[in-house]
């Protein structure tokens, strides 16, 4: 049954209410027309609950707006949901993917993810390229998808949204990744669930490296907003040196301030008996939180992103196939994702609003069955980043 409105309905008794199922729920195709965004087209979900979000099929699929019976959940940063004509992946001395950071969810990947980085090609068998130059965070977010379908789909009184598609990352002489990405949403539901399977579709063996950046902004972030995850262990801290000269510990998020240095935490994740891990930002004044769980077998590591700049005010929940140490600490490490040709990986990820105290105490409680995490708003980095288990040089990592 679909839940709508305070009712439990059938598929036939939704048919009688309206001539067109967009009346309360769907997908759309659209095209943003004007500014930086002009050209970039765009699939909005409307779940019926109050749950609306949008994809951008020419940025890689991945989520722009979200918001929630009114309430932006989503960050928008001053860039924009530009155009990737006018991205500049190589400029800036590897930092031009910042001219094109916005939206609830970027990808970052496919090859490459965190800062600039010179690492050596020499799997790709050319002479004239004994390195490759990444750029933070990787290209992938920025490259346009072949959309293959969307839509609803109805499996007897339930009803799925859905959209595909596949991105291609690829270069003559270097890596040739796809990612095949799948986005649902039920009807009267309040959750996106990402698919996602990156192939190696060159005969090239070619490095591989994956995560979410999910950006909350406000009103879910704000002063006083909390975050909730299941930490056994907090592993490192950017800002160790000046830990405390903020104020901000990793528990409690501060208003915006205007002189604030973004902090980037990395944190050990306990998972449930399922084998997913969660983290939330909660605000508790207005009822309203927003979760992130991924399966810890496929993003063993997590971040927590504080940028609580005054202008750029957002929180970034991380889940990561990589120690924060980078692209070249893995491969020294033994722990970097190695593709032969056919051979993928495969992420699943759920992002689930939390509407009202009854369910942020829920998941708040679910989350501390798991593992209780530190009171203490600063507790010391341990600096211990284990080994990575299931993941070969060589292999498949899948």
């Amino acid at each position: 049954m679909v839940e709508l409105f305070g009712q439990s309905l059938s598929r036939r008794q939704v048919a009688e209410r309206a001539g067109l199922f967009s009346q309360f729920a769907g997908v759309r195709l659209m095209t943003l027309g004007d500014g930086v965004e002009r050209g970039v087209r765009l699939l909005e979900f409307r779940t019926g609950s109050g749950l609306r979000f949008t994809a951008l099929v020419d940025r890689a699929l991945d989520i722009a707006d979200c918001d929630f019976k009114g309430q932006s959940i989503g960050w928008h940063s001053p860039a924009g949901f530009r155009n990737p004509a006018l991205h500049e992946a190589e400029g800036e001395a590897g930092l031009g993917w910042l001219r094109s950071f916005s939206g609830l969810m970027m990808t970052c990947g496919l090859d490459h993810t965190l800062g600039p980085a010179e690492v050596s090609a020499e799997t790709y068998n050319y002479p004239g390229r004994r390195t490759m130059r990444h750029g933070l965070h990787g290209r992938v977010a920025l490259i346009p998808a072949r959309l293959t379908g969307y839509g609803e789909r109805w499996e007897s009184d339930r009803c799925v949204l859905w959209a595909e598609g596949t991105v291609d990352q690829a270069t003559v002489f270097g890596e040739d990744l796809r990612l095949n990405r799948r986005i649902e949403a039920d009807v009267g539901g309040a959750e996106i669930r990402l698919f996602d399977r990156v192939e190696n579709c060159g005969f090239a063996e070619t490095p591989h490296m994956f995560f979410y950046h999910v950006n909350v902004g406000h009103p879910v972030l704000d002063e006083g907003s909390r975050f909730l995850a299941p930490i056994s262990d907090v592993v490192w801290a950017a800002h160790e040196e000046s830990y405390k000269a903020q104020g901000v510990g990793y528990r409690v998020l501060p208003a915006p301030q205007e002189k604030f240095r973004e902090q980037v935490w990395q944190h050990e994740l306990m998972a449930d008996s399922r084998g997913w891990t969660a983290a939330a930002l909660v605000n508790d004044r207005i009822g309203l939180g927003f979760e992130v769980r991924t399966r810890k077998d496929q993003l063993p590591c997590f971040y927590q992103w504080q940028n609580c700049q005054a202008g750029l005010y957002a929180m970034g929940l991380e889940p990561s196939t990589h120690h924060v140490l980078g692209d070249q600490a893995a491969r020294e490490r033994g722990e970097m994702i190695w593709l032969k040709h056919g051979e993928s990986c495969s992420y699943d990820a759920i992002f689930s609003v939390l509407d009202g105290a009854e369910a942020i105490g829920a998941a708040e409680a679910r989350i501390a069955s798991v593992a209780r995490q530190p009171e203490e708003g600063f507790p010391k980095p341990s600096g211990q980043f284990r080994a990575l288990a299931g993941i070969r040089a060589g292999g498949g990592g899948k």
